[in-house]
């Protein structure tokens, strides 16, 4: 894994509650003091020499999640603060509130898909908080109904020479300062590389076998509590050895509680995978080898009705296309040059505003590696290389 930080001026805002983004009522505990402790003694297995943490994690479920925690306390009380806030304001929620949803969780969580609990409370018990805080961080998508969710544009392109999966991230910009690179190592299963949010199991990124995932939000009514939460599912799509795979683990899995996009790729094949409460639907690649996506549905499913929660996002797909049909053969430059449009500005495939684009990732699947830039693509402050 290498590094390159960028000149220029940049703020990584904090949460307005307090100078370091933790909840008085919930957090009392003393910021500054993990600040201090992070700066004198990084963690073990944590990279500090950059404006993104990576932890390199290993181990059992439980050893995992310690590890994930006691490395990323700071950015893991940020990231409770933020969704406090988020459920405050969205959903007039307060945090009890949401601890006491995300309670209904625990039960069928430990029933069906008990190591990602254990990896739970991993990460609570490393940082000091409590297995429901993190619980709640990692079915947000299922608490939230669908009041309030993160958009993004996303691609898979299979060629001759590459297997491309890319997408732009884009959410609220005080959330930036709390993305972290996770590797972790187990047992008979291979070694995922993703970006996620600090606390969460399960996000965007791929594994040693070549299978990658990316995620668009989409916005319908309904939620399966039954069913497998959103960024659980993302993490179990990285725990296969091809894209094929990972569609009849999710199956197996009873598909997912709520509305989302999840593409799904591979060195050979790609589907963009369709969920609703009630229903899936899965879109093939076109003729040229792609799957293009954004935030709204663009397949058949009876009786749901898709509320196109972002009015830009079929111009980001129709722009999308455009973009890709102009060229023949892709190559890296290309495909980052697709995340940098800002035709339509702002609400763009390189989005500005409250809600931005905040990091971008391009995985060849081929090669089993990715760049990872920080921040807007085409004025990142930091590019990650990652490989496996």
């Amino acid at each position: 894994m290498s590094r390159s930080s960028f000149d220029g001026p940049f703020r990584m805002p904090y949460h307005s509650w307090t100078k370091h983004g933790c909840c008085p009522r919930c957090y009392p505990r003393c910021c500054s003091r993990i600040i201090q402790h992070e700066a004198l003694y990084p963690p073990s297995g944590a990279r500090a020499d950059s404006i993104m943490l990576t932890i390199k994690c290993s181990g059992t479920p439980y050893e995992i999640g310690r590890q994930h925690g006691s490395s990323a306390q700071l950015q893991i009380q940020r990231c409770l603060a933020f969704y406090a806030g988020m459920f405050q304001k969205a959903s007039a929620m307060d945090w009890d509130e949401v601890r006491c949803v995300a309670q209904t969780f625990e039960t069928k969580v430990k029933r069906k898909w008990p190591h990602y609990l254990e990896e739970m409370k991993g990460v609570a018990d490393g940082a000091g908080v409590s297995l429901l805080d993190i619980l709640a961080l990692n079915v947000r998508t299922e608490i939230a109904f669908g009041r309030w969710t993160d958009g993004c544009t996303s691609l898979s392109w299979q060629t001759e020479k590459h297997s491309f999966l890319a997408q732009n991230w884009d959410w609220e910009i005080s959330q930036q300062e709390n993305l972290i690179v996770l590797e972790i190592r187990q047992l008979d299963k291979p070694t995922i590389q993703m970006v996620t949010e600090a606390g969460m199991v399960g996000k965007i990124g791929f594994n040693s076998a070549g299978v990658g995932v990316c995620m668009n939000a989409i916005r319908t009514k309904g939620v399966d509590l039954d069913r497998l939460p959103v960024h659980l599912g993302m993490r179990m799509v990285l725990e296969n050895s091809t894209a094929r795979d990972a569609l009849e683990s999710l199956k197996q899995s009873g598909l997912l509680a709520g509305p989302v996009h999840l593409l799904i790729s591979d060195a050979h094949e790609s589907y963009g995978c369709e969920y609703t409460s009630t229903t899936h639907a899965t879109l093939p690649p076109d003729s040229r080898g792609r799957v293009i996506h954004s935030n709204h549905l663009l397949m058949s499913h009876p009786g749901v009705v898709d509320t196109v929660w972002l009015s830009d996002s079929p111009f980001r797909v129709e722009r999308m296309r455009e973009l890709t049909d102009a060229v023949e053969d892709p190559s890296w430059t290309d495909v980052h040059s697709f995340f940098t449009d800002r035709k339509n500005a702002p609400a763009a495939i390189c989005r500005v505003g409250d809600n931005s684009t905040l990091f971008n990732i391009i995985m060849d699947l081929k090669r089993r590696e990715a760049v990872v830039r920080l921040g807007f693509p085409d004025a990142p402050v930091e590019r990650l290389e990652l490989k496996l």
